[in-house]
């Protein structure tokens, strides 16, 4: 089977339940451990396999996790390959270093892996989320005039903490779709010179 074929068939038939419980915010969510354990059987039956890398990477000021999920064909060598990225916090109560990052880690590839497959997060913890006051948050539909908005503001910006803080912006944001975030995030490395391979 094609690499493409195979992706094809994996998101038509990729079912990743929303196995885990937020008690804070009341809503039901999906981790990358749900997403692994859901398409390791759409692997087999590809003759494909899945390899997650991390890099850390500084932007400006911060640093953030870049994730990359690769889905690799195991009779013709070929791959095809997303990437997102979860900023670092400075500090996190109750955790160290090492767990701040390795959260991060699991958020980007998670997003990696969302973008790889065609998961829709868009009724996900922060479209739904109640948080204190109980009442729900209006859905925001992501629009292609901030999504030009915000081209046009990458491409007249040269100075790497603006890109940064930009790039932090844009992968949080519910303004942009999974596709816009990540031409996003492609035209904000080109600019800072890092290597998408």
């Amino acid at each position: 089977m094609e690499i493409k074929q195979a992706l094809a068939f994996i998101q038509e038939n990729l079912k990743a339940p929303k196995g885990q419980f937020n008690n804070f915010g009341k809503y039901a969510y999906r981790s990358c451990e749900d997403i692994l354990t859901a398409v390791k059987p759409l692997l087999k039956e590809t003759k494909t396999f899945l390899v997650l890398n991390d890099e850390v990477v500084n932007i400006g000021t911060r640093f953030y996790v870049k994730a990359l999920a690769t889905l690799h064909s195991i009779d013709t060598d070929s791959e095809i390959c997303s990437t997102a990225y979860a900023r670092e916090e400075e500090d996190k109560k109750g955790m160290d270093g090492s767990q701040i990052t390795g959260a991060s880690s699991s958020y980007a590839r998670k997003y990696a892996l969302n973008g790889l497959f065609g998961i829709d997060d868009t009724k996900d913890s922060d479209k739904t989320n109640k948080g204190l006051s109980g009442a729900s948050r209006p859905l925001k539909t992501p629009s292609t005039s901030n999504f030009d908005k915000a081209k046009s503001v990458i491409e007249k910006t040269d100075d790497a903490i603006t890109l940064g803080e930009a790039m932090d912006k844009i992968v949080t944001s519910d303004k942009y779709t999974d596709e816009q975030k990540e031409e996003l995030v492609k035209m904000i490395n080109t600019k800072l010179g890092i290597n998408e391979n």
